[in-house]
């Protein structure tokens, strides 16, 4: 990404790909060729987040499975964060544990009460393979925990138990997008 662009002004939306898809539920490959390819996926997920109204997209997302998500996402300062991380590990997850509303583009208008811890950190790479260190607080720190768990072919959904779960999954098989229903989920 050029320094002075706006991220996703370049790229091309792409279409999202909705819980049920087997994408979603495997764990993404490493990022081996950091060139001009990875450059112009990073600007279509910023796009693609943005016409989705999302604050957090990873590749597998769109189709793509290599581990790497964008983000642009207030913590609960409201102070923002942007930027994109390539093969993400998180490495610290702390502090108290907060239950608070989720959501997530690809199982679209749901959300549940997920327990999150509310302090992350996750390095990786930018993409010209910079070594790159992101930490997070609040709802930052639920985004990025949230990013990390898609790559490892995870979702939300899969941290929501007992009634509240429950309500999810009846949800997503009311939801006009779903198709098979909720598998794996």
């Amino acid at each position: 990404m050029r320094r002075g662009t706006i991220p996703g002004s370049s790229g091309r939306v792409r279409p999202m790909r909705l819980l049920g898809d087997p994408g979603l539920g495997a764990p993404c490959e490493e990022v081996t060729d950091f060139g001009a390819e990875l450059s112009a996926l990073i600007e279509d997920m910023f796009a693609t987040m943005y016409a989705a109204s999302g604050v957090g997209l990873a590749a597998n997302q769109i189709g793509v499975p290599l581990r790497v998500f964008v983000y642009d996402c207030p913590d609960d300062e409201d102070r923002r964060h942007l930027g994109h991380l390539v093969n993400p590990r998180l490495v610290a997850a702390e502090g108290i544990t907060v239950r608070g509303p989720e959501g997530c583009l690809s199982v679209p208008g749901i959300e549940a009460a997920t327990p999150r811890f509310d302090e992350a950190v996750v390095e990786g790479f930018t993409a010209d393979g910079a070594p790159a260190r992101v930490r997070g607080t609040g709802f930052f720190a639920r985004c990025l925990q949230h990013e990390c768990d898609h790559l490892e072919g995870g979702l939300y959904l899969d941290h929501v138990t007992g009634l509240r779960r429950r309500r999810a999954l009846r949800a997503v098989r009311r939801a006009p997008w779903a198709t098979a229903g909720p598998s794996g989920a």
